[in-house]
């Protein structure tokens, strides 16, 4: 039974969880020091990352893991802070997107130095060329396999 206790797939997720916990308690700070909370500044950068700088609030809804109600409040306090709008889908009236601002775009830009920093601090840093690539291959392999809807919209040819 204590070989059980002992076996080496406990220890690599418990050191997964372990590393993305402490991750975030060094970087939160920096989102903090910003106004933005960790789900805001992945909402705004996935917005910024995606064509026209918007998603269809469904998109957004599955990227970031929130139900329905749970984006459409995110994006409403984000709409509040005027860093993403609302735009309706003229060929669907049922569909509307959520779109990053030029303030957004702004907030962004004035928190990425700082973010990317302490990225490089608690992250990139401390690995090796070598092993940051093992570890993206990595990470890559398990995101895909466990949450494909990460990369599904992205995946897609862009809706005209």
């Amino acid at each position: 039974m204590h070989e059980l206790f002992d076996d080496p797939r406990l220890t690599i997720s418990g050191l997964l969880f372990e590393a993305n916990s402490g991750l975030i308690a060094k970087v939160e700070p920096t989102w903090h020091a910003h106004g933005l909370s960790g789900l805001d500044l992945n909402a705004l950068m996935r917005l910024s990352r995606s064509p026209n700088r918007r998603l269809r609030m469904s998109d957004l809804a599955t990227q970031t893991e929130l139900s329905t109600s749970g984006v459409t409040r995110l994006v409403d306090r984000l709409a509040k802070a005027g860093l993403v709008e609302r735009q309706l889908d003229p060929t669907d009236r049922r569909s509307a997107y959520a779109a990053l601002t030029s303030a957004g775009a702004s907030r962004l830009e004035e928190v990425l130095p700082d973010y990317l920093d302490a990225l490089e601090t608690w992250l990139t840093g401390l690995l090796t060329p070598d092993q940051l690539d093992g570890l993206v291959t990595g990470l890559r392999i398990i995101r895909d396999a466990t949450n494909p809807s990460a990369t599904a919209i992205a995946d897609q040819p862009p809706r005209t």
